[in-house]
């Protein structure tokens, strides 16, 4: 039997029926919105993690233990000393190395570093290079002249102990870099720029003539135990 529906009456009103909500579609964030989010929030996760080793409390959790397997040290080459170091200066100079890059903001890009290294260089007289015509020597060995060549400079040696880095300030992109890089603490530049500094700072120093100094008041003191009474030192 079909089911009909009354028609409403006078009193009834009829309720107009309410369409369907539109779907709402989620919106889309710009691509050029995402990336440099997520490069954020990357840093953000590293700068935290390096922060909870710094906590107190936390750093026998976190902390690290140096094993040392280094092997013992090979002797490769034997070689005959012939020069007498007779004088050395220590010296320090501070380095303040930046290095910027076109077109990129330093936040961005770039580094600075201020680096403190300390050293020595030797000065000594070539004794080996002596010839026959060098040293001259009286009848009765009371007299002897001497002529040596002019002293010279060695290479600076940094010393690790003495040198340390003050601050190194690094963009966002050369933190990045140090972190997924092999040795993020390369400091060659440093060190080079450190090394040629102080050698330049020993060749305006005394410290040639006073390699010569020593090395007479050496000789003249080795030769007068042997009886000499007049030595003379010069340099050519």
């Amino acid at each position: 039997m079909d089911r009909t529906e009354a028609p409403p009456g006078p009193g009834d009103t009829e309720s107009p029926r309410t369409p369907p909500p539109a779907p709402v579609h989620p919106r889309r964030i710009p691509l050029w919105i995402k990336i440099p989010g997520v490069l954020l929030a990357l840093v953000a996760a590293l700068l935290l993690g390096t922060r909870l080793f710094l906590i107190p409390g936390l750093g026998g959790l976190f902390g690290t233990e140096t094993k040392d397997r280094t092997g013992p040290a090979v002797l490769k080459s034997l070689q005959d000393m012939s020069d007498y170091e007779a004088a050395a200066g220590n010296f320090q100079v501070v380095v303040d190395l930046e290095k910027d890059a076109k077109f990129l903001p330093d936040a961005l890009r770039g580094t600075r570093t201020l680096y403190v290294g300390a050293g020595t260089v030797g000065a000594s007289v070539a004794l080996g290079r002596l010839g026959k015509g060098d040293v001259t020597v009286n009848e009765d060995r009371t007299a002897a002249v001497i002529r040596l060549p002019h002293a010279t400079l060695g290479k600076p040696a940094l010393d690790p102990d003495r040198s340390y880095a003050v601050s190194k300030q690094r963009g966002l992109l050369d933190r990045l870099g140090d972190f997924f890089s092999d040795n993020p603490n390369d400091e060659r530049a440093v060190n080079q720029l450190a090394a040629q500094r102080i050698g330049e700072a020993a060749k305006e120093s005394e410290l040639l003539a006073r390699a010569e100094k020593n090395t007479t008041s050496m000789l003249q003191g080795l030769l007068r135990s042997l009886g000499f009474k007049d030595i003379t030192v010069t340099y050519r």
